[in-house]
């Protein structure tokens, strides 16, 4: 290993600056990357900040070479997930590298010695830092950009982690559809079955009682994701502190609670892109970045559906069709003409099948590895 290469914690502002900015350095020619809100990453990564901090410890590496910095690195103990999955699993979030193997071997080093120091038996990531959050490398399409809260990184990222020794643990599917390709005919018939058969409706979030739609969604949230590979419950403060942030970017239309018999049994969530206007303010929004923001944002062309979910007892309804014929709908008619579902389990058969007869097709992907800590 080159001796000039040194792996540091951050314990400073200063450091933690350099490594939410190492991504503006290592894809500053790379026309696909969106830069992310500097202000969002800082509240991230604050442990006072972020609630996940309140259940989880974390520590932040730089890898530095000749005074610059080259990698970076999070080992992360989800107290909340070990607790939920009986395990003594450590990840491993953030990473960014510059093609080097050695800097990304001396980190990943780093942070599975910082993981067996505390008894963790199993390496997972990337995860930033939770599947509540961003996770996964891109595997598959990286000629588009990600959309919004969905990763990006190098191809030689993926060669990194198997040269690590690292092995999937899952991959996750990202499916893509346009309006030109017209609604599946069975998807249609299925959704309207749904809905006279089980008395299935479907209505929009009411934002003048913001907060008891959150307990709604908090509850089938708890109840339909519980036996997902990966799922972590959400504390209470987690999930008012994500709905706050993403109170102010939503569009009512497009976020869905469905009811059978008045009772709540699904949720669906689908967000404007907004990483297309992103993508044009470097990171900033002040002092001009807001103004761009808001223009842009009048320009967005595709959403993603980001989470849909269903009560374990009303699954086999056929409600994720009539989410899926809605959401279709409801988007074209506010002019987005293309959509990302996203992500996707790799074995979740039902919705995977569902989202294919819909006539959505698999164009990125996306993969978590796992390796036994020696």
């Amino acid at each position: 290993m080159n001796s000039e290469l040194q792996i540091i914690p951050v314990t400073n502002k200063r450091q933690l600056r350099r490594f939410i900015m190492l991504p503006w350095k290592l894809y500053r020619n790379d026309p696909n990357w969106v830069p992310p809100l500097i202000m969002d990453q800082k509240k991230l990564l604050d442990r006072k900040k972020n609630p996940f901090f309140a259940h989880s410890t974390a520590e932040f590496f730089l890898a530095v070479q000749n005074g610059n910095v080259v990698g970076r690195i999070a080992a992360l103990i989800n107290d909340n997930h070990n607790k939920f999955h009986k395990e003594q699993t450590g990840f491993f979030g953030f990473f960014e590298s510059i093609e080097d193997y050695q800097v990304a071997y001396a980190l990943l080093q780093t942070a599975e010695q910082w993981l067996r120091q505390r008894n963790m038996a199993l390496l997972r990531g990337p995860m930033n830092p939770s599947t509540n959050d961003t996770c996964g490398f891109l595997l598959e399409g990286f000629d588009r950009p990600p959309v919004i809260m969905m990763t990006y990184n190098p191809p030689y990222y993926l060669e990194f982690m198997e040269k690590y020794g690292m092995k999937k643990a899952k991959d996750l599917y990202a499916f893509y559809m346009e309006t030109t390709t017209p609604m599946s005919d069975k998807i249609k018939r299925i959704a309207e079955l749904v809905r006279r058969r089980h008395n299935v409706t479907i209505r929009s979030i009411d934002m003048k009682k913001f907060n008891q739609e959150i307990e709604t969604v908090k509850y089938i949230y708890n109840q339909a994701w519980s036996r997902n590979w990966g799922f972590v419950p959400m504390t209470d403060e987690e999930f008012y502190h994500l709905a706050k942030d993403l109170k102010t970017v939503l569009e009512p239309e497009l976020v869905l609670i469905a009811e059978v018999n008045g009772e709540p049994a699904g949720f669906s969530l689908a967000l404007p892109d907004f990483n297309q206007a992103l993508k044009r303010i470097n990171g900033r929004l002040l002092p001009f970045g807001i103004f761009k923001l808001l223009w842009y944002s009048r320009k967005i062309d595709m959403l993603r559906v980001l989470t849909m979910g269903v009560i374990h007892k009303y699954q086999k309804l056929g409600i994720d069709a009539v989410f899926y014929y809605e959401t279709y709908n409801r988007g074209k008619a506010k002019g987005i003409w293309r959509g990302e579902f996203s992500w996707i389990l790799e074995d979740n058969y039902p919705m995977v099948h569902t989202l294919k007869k819909m006539g959505a097709t698999v164009y990125k992907k996306y993969r978590i590895y796992d390796k036994l800590i020696d």
